[in-house]
This record gives structure tokens, sequence and C-alpha cells, in this order.
């Protein structure tokens, strides 16, 4: 809720002879995957990744942006093992953020961007493969470990525009920095997670 109070302030605040030049608020919603990992010694997990963005023009080249998603699973590659023992542990995060896009090319079809944002995420570990009460239990157990953390993240990518139609295409990299709880399951790291995506929205 108030990120979409932020997003409409900004819309209400910018000048109307930059609307009048034509669209100036773009809606996106988005899929791609995610690529993560604790450290560049393990290897990488891959899940998907889905959501929506809200891009609102400041000026010519400038941007306000917000966006909403979910991370299906960022848990570390540390966890590979598991796969071997039938058990499936997922750290997912539902997570909200605010950022500013910088655009180049405001009479181009073909605008590339980079952009920063910063936010919360919200992190729900889970497990499976056990059955019966001992999943059950294990699960109650890891709802002690949910929390919410900041998120940080840059980006970058093209943005096509076409008329009303706007497909975007990028790289986003997020910082999750858990501090407490959360943070055991990452073996105190911080969590880093990378992801392509493709969105494709309209522009109003």
């Amino acid at each position: 809720m108030r990120l979409l109070m932020i997003l409409l302030a900004l819309s209400v605040c910018t000048p109307a002879a930059a609307r009048a030049q034509g669209p100036n608020t773009t809606v996106v919603g988005f899929g791609g995957l995610t690529f993560s990992s604790s450290s560049l010694l393990e290897g990488i997990t891959t899940a998907p990744t889905f959501g929506g963005l809200v891009s609102v023009d400041l000026t010519p080249n400038i941007q306000a942006i917000g966006e909403v998603g979910r991370l299906s699973d960022i848990k570390p590659s540390l966890y590979d093992a598991l796969d071997f023992t039938g058990l499936d542990l997922r750290i997912s995060a539902w997570y909200g953020e605010a950022g500013v896009r910088f655009i180049s090319s405001p009479r181009s079809a073909m605008r590339p961007y980079a952009q920063a944002t910063a936010g919360f995420a919200r992190l729900s570990p889970g497990i499976s493969g056990f059955g019966g009460p001992a999943e059950a239990a294990i699960a109650t157990g890891l709802a002690f470990f949910r929390s919410t953390e900041p998120v940080l993240g840059v980006g970058a990518g093209v943005m096509f525009e076409h008329g009303r139609l706007a497909i975007d295409a990028g790289y986003r990299y997020k910082k999750i920095t858990a501090d407490n709880v959360a943070s055991v399951l990452n073996a105190g790291n911080v969590y880093q997670v990378n992801e392509a995506r493709f969105g494709l929205g309209v522009r109003f």
C-alpha cells in the first residue's frame, strides 16, 4: 500500500506538459528464472520468478519504478546435496521494492536502461520429502525462521516500445541482507540472487 501511494504521488507530481507528449506510465507483468549462489565456489540453483512492475516518467530519461514479485526459491547451492536424499528444502520470498530507472533514447522504440531499487523481502523456508507427522513437525519448526529482511537491487535491460505495447527484457541482481535467524539457513551469508526476466506490458 505504501508503495502504491508513493507511485500515485509521483504520477500526480509529473508535469502536465510531459504527460501531454504521450504515455508516461507503464505497467509490466514479468516472468523469469533466478540463479542463486552463496559463494563463487559453489554451483548454481535455478528457480522461476514472477511479478509486476509500474514505471512513471519523471523526465524523458528518468523514471520512478515500483515492483512486487515472488522468488520461488533462493536457497544457496550448499543444499544441493539434499537432492540425493529425496528431500526438498526451499526458501521463497515475496518482495516489494521501489527505485529509480535511467532510460535512454526517449524517441526510439528500443530503449536501454539501468536501475537501482530498495525494499523488503519476506523469507519463508519450507521442506518436503519426509511425509507424515515428521514433515509437519519440521514445517512448524521452520516457521520460526520466517522473517522480513531488507533487499537492495540493481538491474539493466532493454525496453521495446511500440504504441501502447511495452516489452521488457533484462537482468536483475538482488541482495537480501538477513541479519537474524534467516541468516542461519545461509551459513551467515547474505542471499544473492541473479535473475533473467522477460516482461510484457501496456503504456498509458
